[in-house]
């Protein structure tokens, strides 16, 4: 029976079921979420373009920047909510889905049962906090700081009431199940605070290790792991109100740089929707489609391009695998081999402006942002070319390789005009911002103008007005699902250094044999690690402001330093069978896991290699600051 049968008004409607009465109100929640999200997300499109324009004639508005974090917040929570509703946390699910179906339905009650303890747990807190936020006011707007802070209750709020309905899709059994094993852990905690406090910082291990390596095993999204160690901590063994921990969630989202996120993932799609990626990638292959390992190198090349622009892992590898695969296929390619070469693709071009993780480590760390977006173009480079060595490596080794005809210079003079617009975008993004002419934040909204004017006026047919409030959603439930991981880990973060544990990781990491060396190597590997397990943004936030501090000591150039942990990271992301990353490639690709599990080694290995060259050679990061 469909939803609308149910609603008021419709005569000889059969009685609704309790599914029924659940999918209507899924429903309206929904919509009462994602309209609001999505017009946040226009509304600091069209303030920070005001903003620009203004300066540009020399009338400033003084309170945009103001304004514009405001809605900031309101955006980052509704947005978490949208996320929640639609399942888009980050989580790791590798674990549950070895399970049974029935494990698996169990596992899944556990997550938005937690992710609902975590909820009711701050609600009080979050009241509070707003409550304290009444006092401050605004600079230039004079608006009280109620307005802002408000967003925090308000999205946990409404991810109750999303989480609510999710849990009552399950059955009794699995709600007693999950609701002992919360209420018995919570009481095994309570029970055991003494001896915890007795443990100094050991007791770190328990909550940071064990506590949240559950959860995330479990797959308890990633963010609500990191809140729910971090508040479990607290409160068993320090007297530090709950109100700390939305406080520093609140800081951890409210960096107006962070603005760039939804902005460039709107930008992402937008390439994406108008044809964009799809001309870039045509231009690519008439021009290097016919030689050995050619469509391996359009693959690496498409990547470089549309990983300037998108800012998301995710967003690039949709933009070009569905437009390269079914030709690389039809040239003879195995699906374990694109899956592999995509996956390693996107490990290689992480440092790529405007990524999304620069951005992250510039925000917790205070290292130039424009010195980051120099700096990673030519790591990415040499990356590419060792991949471009193992494709062609490869290529040879593929029995039933189609021979293409060299394209005649007509065909790529027309596929170049055709691109040329798209291809100035990344070069535009990336100019505006080194040489001062706008902020991360603000070139992002210069794109999405000029990615606008291309779909309307050069590329059209791809952008439809029935597809801009989906795509505002989307982009509200993706930026709201990193942000919140973002706000969730500067919380742990502040809990870790507050309990000493950064200065003895200083100490330890200081006394590591080799020096600079050493500790460059046990960064690479950690990060390798971190990445795999974790995502890069949790990752960078939560240990950024602990290991930069320390290689500084070492006289490490923070932004050499970045580029070698961004990378690292980026191999443990894509790295089967943990990396995230690798799932969303099969996912996009839609290739089995299993096809590329024996393959891709030799892509991760080159890269490895790759890296360690760039680790030892800080001249490849930092020779054109």
């Amino acid at each position: 029976m469909s939803a609308a049968a149910d609603l008021p008004g419709r005569a000889h409607a059969a009685p609704a079921t309790p599914s029924d009465w659940l999918a209507v109100a899924e429903r309206w929640l929904r919509l009462a979420v994602e309209i609001p999200a999505a017009l946040l997300v226009a509304a600091e499109v069209l303030i920070l373009f005001a903003g620009i324009g203004a300066r540009a004639l020399g009338h400033p508005i003084i309170w945009s920047d103001e304004l514009a974090s405001i809605l900031f917040l309101w955006l980052a929570m509704l947005g978490s909510v949208v996320a929640i509703q639609r399942g888009e946390h980050m989580r790791l699910t590798f674990v549950v889905g070895s399970l049974s179906p029935r494990a698996q339905a169990w596992c899944e009650a556990l997550a938005v049962g937690a992710v609902f303890a975590f909820l009711v747990l701050l609600l009080h807190a979050a009241y509070d906090y707003t409550d304290d936020q009444s006092f401050v006011e605004t600079p230039a707007l004079g608006w009280p700081g109620t307005i802002r802070a408000l967003a925090v209750p308000v999205g946990f709020v409404a991810a109750l009431l999303s989480s609510s309905l999710r849990l009552a899709r399950h059955g009794i059994a699995d709600l007693l199940g999950v609701g002992l094993v919360l209420g018995g852990l919570a009481a095994l905690l309570a029970l055991g605070a003494p001896a915890l406090t007795g443990m100094g910082n050991w007791s770190l291990v328990v909550f940071f290790v064990g506590l949240l390596g559950v959860g995330i095993v479990a797959g308890v999204p990633i963010a609500f792991s990191f809140a729910l160690a971090t508040s479990a901590y607290l409160l068993t063994v320090t007297s530090t109100p709950l109100t700390i921990v939305v406080g520093r969630m609140d800081e951890g989202m409210s960096s107006l740089i962070l603005l760039a996120i939804p902005l460039f993932v709107l930008l992402g799609q937008l390439v994406e929707v108008t044809g964009m990626a799809r001309v870039m990638v045509a231009f690519l292959a008439s021009l290097l489609g016919h030689v050995k390992a050619g469509m391996s190198y359009v693959l690496l090349g498409a990547m470089l391009l549309v990983s300037g622009i998108s800012g998301s892992k995710t967003a690039d590898m949709a933009a070009v695998a569905p437009v390269l695969f079914p030709e690389m296929r039809r040239r003879g390619m195995k699906d374990g081999e694109l899956l592999s070469l995509l996956a390693a693709s996107g490990a290689m071009s992480e440092t790529i402006p405007p990524s999304i993780v620069l951005i992250a480590i510039a925000s917790v760390t205070g290292v130039s942002i424009a010195a980051l977006f120099t700096a990673g173009i030519l790591p990415a480079l040499v990356l590419a070319v060792v991949l471009a060595a193992v494709a062609r490596y490869r290529a040879g080794r593929e029995e039933d390789a189609v021979t293409v005809a060299r394209a005649p210079a007509s065909v790529v003079g027309k596929t170049l005009v055709v691109a040329l617009p798209a291809l100035l975008l990344p070069f535009l993004i990336r100019t505006a911002v080194v040489e001062g002419v706008a902020t991360a934040t603000e070139v992002s909204t210069i794109g999405i103008a000029y990615a606008l004017l291309l779909g309307l006026l050069v590329y059209r047919g791809g952008l439809r007005a029935r597809a801009v409030l989906p795509m505002l959603a989307r982009t509200a439930s993706l930026s709201g699902a990193i942000l919140f991981i973002v706000g969730a880990a500067s919380a742990m973060a502040w809990a870790l250094t507050q309990s000493g544990f950064s200065h003895d990781l200083a100490r330890a990491m200081a006394a590591v044999p080799g020096g600079q060396v050493g500790f460059l190597l046990i960064s690479v590997v950690a990060f390798m690690v971190l990445g795999s397990l974790l995502e890069g943004i949790p990752a960078i936030v939560l240990f950024g402001p602990l290991l930069f501090p320390i290689a500084h000591q070492f006289g490490i150039h923070e932004v050499h330093y970045s580029m070698v942990v961004i990378l690292a990271m980026g191999l443990g992301l894509f790295a089967p069978p943990f990396g995230l990353c690798y799932y969303a490639a099969c996912i996009i690709g839609q290739v089995s896991p299993e096809s590329g599990m024996r393959r891709i080694w030799i892509y991760l290995g080159a890269l490895f290699l790759g890296l360690l060259v760039l680790t030892f050679v800080p001249w490849f990061s930092t020779g054109f600051l």
